[in-house]
């Protein structure tokens, strides 16, 4: 990672080629063996189905701002020629302070006419939700993702700020996606492919809520925001900048063309896996053999009549 991001400094996968294409297994290390199963239901969507046709040849995205200084926030949206930027908020060492300063260098730099949205990841309770939400709304906030960790904490401060409200968390690592509409605890649906086991399966969840969405990534390589990219492709309606910019946050690719935004947009299509960007970043020893564990606790989680799923990198390799 270029900057320490969600508590992580390295992202880490596994990449599974097929007669479709390449798909990509990267569930955080924190998800266990039932959750991760989604993700790598993705990958072999990925890798063995395709993905639905395009509707449109280009996607909105917004900038990533990690919960870094003010200087550097401004810096990191003027160079991204997006309209629209996703500042996160309520990193754990930091104070509510560094928050304004941070949204309040990103309204700057992205000027008036602009998009700021923030990205609280569960961090605050309601009250503080509520005044940290109607305080940075002062930059114009365009919406407040995930303010609270609960499906009721949301719903309550969606009631208590006049500020749009988003929900990812409680979609994405749910057992029923679909109870955030049913709860009325957001006004947004954020919806990532691998955690919700896949386009198709993305596609309907999306319908299901009835709720605007705005189509996210997993910080992945190209190879999975081709599937993010798919997803935003295929969408009905797409009325927000989607948060598929984000291999500025990575050092490097697996594939010779990354997927990354020019002028705000990035265009739809699947880059091909390159095999010298792909062996500079290939491991083995211990983290091998727990990334093929990983494999093999989610594959028991899915279907045994579906595609075999490579039960070691090497074998995935190949």
């Amino acid at each position: 990672m270029r900057t320490r991001f969600r508590g992580i400094t390295q992202r880490e996968g596994v990449l599974i080629q097929g007669p479709a294409g390449w798909g990509e297994f990267s569930p955080f290390a924190e998800y266990g063996p039932a959750e991760s199963a989604r993700w790598l239901a993705a990958a072999r969507e990925a890798a063995f189905d395709g993905w639905p046709a395009p509707v449109r040849d280009r996607v909105p995205v917004n900038v990533t701002v990690p919960a870094v200084g003010p200087e550097r926030a401004h810096e990191i949206v003027r160079a991204s020629g997006c309209g629209t930027a996703k500042v996160k908020v309520a990193e754990r060492g930091q104070g509510d302070a560094d928050d304004l300063a941070r949204v309040e260098a990103v309204r700057d730099a992205i000027g008036p006419g602009g998009r700021v949205r923030i990205d609280v990841n569960g961090g605050w309770d309601v009250e503080h939700a509520a005044r940290m939400i109607r305080w940075l709304d002062r930059f114009d906030l365009e919406y407040a993702e995930q303010p609270c960790a609960t499906l009721e904490e949301l719903a309550r401060v969606r009631r208590m700020v006049d500020v749009p409200v988003a929900a990812d968390e409680s979609i994405r690592r749910a057992e029923d996606p679909l109870k955030v509409a049913a709860a009325e605890a957001a006004d947004i649906a954020v919806v990532k492919v691998q955690p919700l086991g896949g386009v198709a399966a993305a596609l309907r969840v999306a319908e299901a809520t009835g709720l605007p969405v705005v189509v996210s990534s997993a910080v992945e390589t190209s190879v999975g925001l081709a599937a993010g990219l798919a997803l935003a492709a295929a969408l009905p309606e797409l009325p927000y900048a989607c948060g598929l910019a984000t291999m500025a946050l990575l050092e490097d690719d697996v594939v010779a063309a990354p997927l990354v935004a020019e002028d705000g947009m990035i265009a739809v299509r699947r880059p091909a896996v390159d095999e010298t960007a792909l062996a500079r970043w290939e491991v083995g020893g211990e983290t091998a053999e727990r990334w093929r564990l990983r494999l093999e606790q989610a594959r028991a989680h899915l279907d045994p009549a579906g595609p075999q799923t490579p039960a070691t990198i090497e074998e995935a390799r190949r």
